[in-house]
């Protein structure tokens, strides 16, 4: 079997993550990385690219994956599509209108693309079960938690979720309103009746609940990530599937048999 290569892009904590889980998988190979704010030279023995263009000229990969910013996720999205080379995608944040150009791209091209809000497999199946039990459930909530430096909010795994049960769901979920609000935003933010609440503290990593009420009864679904190394089997399973597709996958679910 041909030894996939793989771009990084970004060199952040989640890019170096990525580039660890790659070399230590049998049949992959990390060749470079691609980041724009990094000065050129080495990391790990990684060859670092600032331009994206160049970096996947000189590359050459079969795969790039990709956790930066909904900045930077266009750039090397294009680069990479022009050059007919598919994406794995960890990026959250990304816009309806870049999502619509990756779909319509992807599909012109040939070239897959997999973007998923979360790659953890326990964080896919409570996704799932949260789907499953949003038909049952006409109140729910969701509590995600993440550490300090984490950019948005919500969180892209709690939007999905949301968006996945009303869906499933078929309406909005009954979204009570207090009479008084003492300090503005206190019921969290809401999306289709679901009331979203955003924790960012430092020591955690990422977390999600999932709380159905019901007449005398609850039901909470939770998923705990400890550490960034529970996204890497995802990553590497995204990796191989890509290969294969030949337009735009959201969710590892489908590539899972979740969907």
């Amino acid at each position: 079997m041909t030894e996939l290569s793989v771009v990084i892009s970004g060199t952040g904590r989640m890019g170096r993550q990525v580039a660890a889980a790659v070399l230590a998988e049998p049949g992959m190979t990390p060749v470079a990385y691609i980041d724009a704010l990094a000065e050129r030279g080495a990391m790990d023995g990684i060859p670092v690219f600032r331009e994206a263009g160049v970096g996947l000229d000189e590359a050459k990969p079969h795969v790039v994956v990709d956790f930066t910013n909904a900045a930077w996720t266009p750039v090397i999205a294009k680069a990479a599509l022009e050059r007919g080379i598919p994406l794995v995608i960890g990026t959250t944040g990304l816009s309806a209108e870049f999502m619509g150009w990756l779909e319509a791209e992807t599909r012109a091209r040939g070239v897959g693309a997999v973007v998923a809000a979360n790659f953890a497999i326990s964080a896919v199946l409570m996704m799932h079960f949260a789907k499953q039990a949003a038909r049952f459930f006409d109140h729910a909530e969701i509590i995600e938690l993440h550490h300090d430096g984490k950019a948005d909010s919500p969180s892209g795994t709690a939007k999905a979720t949301a968006e996945g049960m009303v869906a499933a769901r078929g309406r909005p979920f009954v979204h009570p309103e207090p009479e008084v609000e003492t300090v503005a935003g206190a019921r969290g933010a809401e999306l289709g009746g679901v009331a979203i609440h955003a924790v960012r503290l430092p020591g955690l990593v990422a977390h999600q609940e999932v709380i159905f009420g019901g007449q005398g009864q609850l039901l909470t679904i939770r998923q705990d990530s400890t550490g960034r190394d529970s996204f890497m089997p995802g990553v590497l399973l995204a990796i191989r599937e890509v290969l294969g597709r030949r337009e735009l996958v959201v969710g590892l679910d489908r590539l899972l048999g979740l969907a």
